[in-house]
């Protein structure tokens, strides 16, 4: 993470965050399915802990359902952090639906 990415508290953005969760679970959505897929929501964002400038972050994907054009995410965050990086810490957790669309925005089947 870099300093770009600070608030006044000097940790990671909540939003950054977010928007990378959002990408981690755009990418889990297309191993679904060769379709085009946008954000319908994201549910029980917990913010566990702080991310802060340095830190390694990593984002595991599991696709946990599949409906008829949707699919559901979880995405778990995790830092990397101290002088050698191998501390790992939990930071975030969050689930992430993903609807396929066609080219004109409309839902459309997943397989």
């Amino acid at each position: 993470m870099m300093p770009r990415d600070t608030n006044h508290l000097g940790s990671i953005f909540g939003g950054h965050i977010l928007s990378l969760i959002d990408q981690a679970a755009g990418y889990e959505a297309r191993r679904n399915a060769s379709k085009k897929f946008v954000t319908k929501v994201m549910r029980e964002v917990e913010f566990i802990a702080p991310v802060f400038v340095g830190d390694f972050v990593s984002f595991y994907t599991e696709t946990t359902r599949v409906g008829n054009t949707s699919v559901t995410i979880s995405v778990d965050v995790v830092a990397l952090r101290g002088a050698d990086c191998v501390t790992e810490e939990q930071v975030t957790t969050a689930e992430v639906v993903m609807v396929a669309v066609d080219e004109k925005g409309k839902p459309v089947a997943v397989k």
